[in-house]
């Protein structure tokens, strides 16, 4: 017919549950409504390689969250070890 407009899906909004805020954690990415660094998570991926056990070392985070902060540290892995790295630096500093 004339004038029909094709209608197009509006492509699903990924949510933001990676965030920069410099008011939270000096501006380290976190997680969405959390005060939980992306760095955090990480590290316990990297002792427990188990999702289910990072979530009981954070039980406020969902999994999707959870797999969210993994997928960030993938894409920005030499900001994130840089952090882990400082973060650990400053903890013996302290000491």
């Amino acid at each position: 017919m004339e004038g029909d407009v094709a209608v197009q899906p509006v492509p699903e909004q990924k949510v933001a549950r990676i965030i920069r805020d410099p008011r939270i954690c000096g501006g380290q990415p976190t997680v969405a409504g959390t005060r939980v660094p992306v760095s955090s998570v990480v590290i316990q991926w990297q002792y427990y390689q188990n999702v289910e056990r990072v979530q009981q070392a954070f039980p406020r985070l969902d999994v999707p969250s959870i797999k969210a902060a993994l997928e960030f540290y993938e894409e920005h892995r030499s900001e994130v070890d840089r952090l882990i790295e400082e973060n650990e630096r400053a903890a013996y500093a302290a000491d």
